[in-house]
């Protein structure tokens, strides 16, 4: 199976011609092996126009997807970043592939380690797992340039907004358990701007300010 030629072709016709104009995201995308982040039941269907499960009733998130919240984060390489939900590993992948640091939470100790091995693995050695409640932040590395939850929330969780800097963005699905809608908020000193995005569905966000794991 030629992977990278799947890659070539999922960027192709699922990124560019949906709008992904960032080349840089798009540079990421072509780069990182999604087929070594999924299950091996799954590689052949690695680069398809799907979300994928990856266990745990954990998914990992359709590539269009991926290159959406990756392009709204509006990378320039100088960032610190903390995502919340690490999952397989992928999206942190392509985060450092544009930021300086990544800090990722996840809340499930075997999937954080698989993460950490594959990511170790593939020498992304600029990025950094930590198994706990994502809902709260990591604040013994605070303050984050950008923060990226990959996890539906009903609510933005107050100390992510603690830990972002001013003039940082924070990205979320948020909405019900079922139906969400992608949020980018800008810090400012003055306050903060919120805009609306793609609709979206992921898994929900279990934790403190999020909900409760037998919801």
């Amino acid at each position: 199976m030629d992977f990278d030629k799947l890659r070539e072709q999922m960027v192709k016709t699922q990124l560019i011609s949906r709008g992904i104009k960032d080349k840089k995201v798009l540079d990421a995308m072509s780069c990182v092996p999604r087929h070594l982040f999924v299950e091996d039941a799954m590689v052949a269907n690695a680069y398809s126009d799907m979300a994928l499960p990856i266990g745990d009733g954990q998914t990992i998130s359709q590539p269009y997807m991926v290159a959406v919240m990756t392009e709204l984060l509006e990378l320039h390489g100088f960032e610190k970043v903390l995502e919340i939900g690490t999952g397989s590993g992928y999206q942190g992948a392509v985060l450092a592939e544009l930021a300086r640091e990544v800090y990722t939470i996840e809340r499930l100790p075997s999937m954080a380690e698989r993460a950490m091995n594959t990511l170790s693995a593939l020498s992304y050695n600029n990025v950094h797992v930590k198994i706990g409640d994502g809902s709260q932040g990591w604040p013994e590395k605070a303050p984050f340039d950008r923060i990226i939850i990959t996890a539906a929330s009903p609510n933005v969780p107050p100390p992510l907004i603690e830990q972002l800097t001013r003039g940082g963005i924070l990205l979320l699905p948020i909405g019900t358990r079922y139906s969400q809608t992608l949020l980018k908020i800008k810090k400012k000193d003055s306050g903060q701007t919120e805009e609306y995005h793609t609709p979206c569905v992921f898994v929900p966000l279990v934790g403190k300010y999020g909900w409760d794991s037998d919801e």
